[in-house]
């Protein structure tokens, strides 16, 4: 039911989804790129329900207090302390060690604001966890949420880096002036 409603929304505004969903990998990260508006949470959870993937994420600890913390762990999320130096990436891939079946979205950009600089914990924490990447774009200029193929990173951050920074040139998200790659 819920899968429906989630597609009648995302259809009613215009929004479609492109790619494929990571529905028969058992682990995996999904990088999202551009990270600018709160309302890329929503239009997370309705792609999340329209495509049947169930992917956790991490939001910053303050969103995690009462009264909204139940409801985002209930949503899958793990808060993240981001005030001081934590084995952030440690803890995640002990988190992917630990279950059969674990999905992790992470938006690298680590802000809603202006970056030049992705953070590169989603790619430490797929080498340690020995999972894919998958990277989706919001794009809000043609309302578009969409899915690329599974990548394995090497271990050459440079090379990877590389070819991530490509795959989302140009994109635009909700607020254009504050997408990662846009001048």
């Amino acid at each position: 039911m819920l899968k429906y409603i989630s597609s009648w929304i995302l259809k009613l505004f215009g929004w479609r989804v492109t790619g494929t969903p990571p529905k028969t990998i058992k682990k995996y990260i999904i990088i999202v790129i551009p990270h600018t508006s709160n309302w890329d949470f929503p239009l997370g959870l309705l792609v999340r329900r329209k495509t049947g993937i169930q992917v956790n994420f991490i939001g910053k600890k303050s969103l995690f207090k009462a009264p909204w913390g139940s409801i985002f762990r209930a949503l899958g999320g793990y808060p993240v302390d981001r005030s001081k130096s934590t084995s952030f990436v440690d803890n995640a891939v002990r988190l992917f060690n630990e279950n059969e079946r674990f999905a992790l979205t992470i938006a690298p950009e680590g802000t809603r604001s202006k970056t030049d600089k992705l953070k590169s914990g989603f790619y430490y924490i797929a080498l340690g966890a020995h999972v894919p990447i998958i990277m989706v774009k919001f794009n809000y200029e043609n309302k578009e949420v969409d899915f690329s193929e599974p990548f394995e990173p090497t271990g050459d951050k440079e090379a990877d880096f590389a070819l991530i920074e490509a795959h989302f040139a140009g994109v635009r998200g909700k607020h254009p002036e504050k997408s990662y790659g846009i001048d």
